[in-house]
């Protein structure tokens, strides 16, 4: 049994829409993550331009070539420490929430942001306020997501203030919904201080919330000059054959999307996970 497997769709780049869908289809990948304005360079994507109409125009593109769009991709800066700018943010992400069905899709994804303008990596973002910023955007999205049968996916990562398990498993806490779910790159979750024991970091994610994960980012990594660098899949140091073992027996058949992965690698990366799984 092969894995469920597709990619962000704007990694295809240089080419229209159609020919990245084209491309994704002949490759053997059945799922993307859609940010429609990284992908639709020609069309008005700016808040306000959604509506029914377009989202299924986008969505044809895709279903003739039999590609599901498994997640909007909408990463914000929840956090935004300009009032008026996190404003702006939150309402871009709902009007995803609003549209996404209509994009034959049930997911709308983003990480949590920064308290820097620029998403950087700040140990500032490990305090409480920040995170308790955090809670106050994500259950306003829920809140949102709740009247239109969508899904929240949050992925955590080392430049937000969701940047451990723990933290993920107190936000899901701190806002109890089943419209709130994760999407987990257990690259994102990897430091410095932990690649060491990057299998006790991924068993306690799942142990936390395994049952909550609706969408897994596949990328590797690689320790370079005392810096974490990500690289495709297989061509790096994180344990794929611990974690598709884990992922197989939780959640079989989950839309597992390459990260970090140009049109040259993309083979390579679909035989090294297929070959796991």
């Amino acid at each position: 049994m092969n894995a469920n497997l597709g990619i962000r769709a704007h990694d295809i780049e240089n080419v229209t829409l159609q020919e990245a869908v084209s491309i994704i289809s002949s490759k053997g990948l059945t799922s993307v993550q859609l940010a429609v304005s990284k992908s639709l360079h020609d069309v008005n994507t700016t808040l306000g331009s959604f509506s029914p109409g377009i989202a299924h125009y986008i969505s044809r593109i895709f279903r003739k070539k039999d590609v599901q769009i498994a997640v909007l991709g909408c990463y914000i800066n929840m956090i935004h420490p300009d009032p008026s700018l996190r404003r702006k943010e939150l309402d871009r992400f709902k009007e995803h929430i609003r549209f996404a069905r209509d994009f034959g899709c049930s997911i709308v994804g983003t990480e949590t942001g920064n308290v820097n303008p620029e998403i950087v990596y700040t140990e500032e973002n490990f305090t409480e306020k920040p995170f308790l910023a955090v809670v106050e955007s994500v259950r306003e999205l829920v809140a949102e997501a709740e009247k239109f049968g969508v899904i929240v996916g949050i992925e955590g990562g080392m430049n937000h203030p969701i940047h451990t398990p723990e933290r993920m498993r107190r936000l899901l806490d701190s806002v109890p919904s089943n419209n709130l779910q994760v999407i987990f790159d257990p690259a994102n979750f990897i430091s410095l201080n932990n690649y060491q024991n990057q299998e006790a970091v991924f068993q306690e994610a799942f142990d936390l919330f395994g049952d909550r994960i609706v969408i897994m980012h596949a990328k590797d990594l690689m320790i370079e000059d005392h810096r974490i660098k990500f690289v495709p899949v297989g061509k790096g140091i994180l344990n794929y054959h611990f974690l598709l073992k884990l992922l197989k027996d939780k959640k079989p058949y989950l839309n597992i999307l390459l990260e970090e992965t140009k049109e040259q690698d993309i083979d390579k990366s679909i035989a090294y996970i297929n070959g796991l799984y």
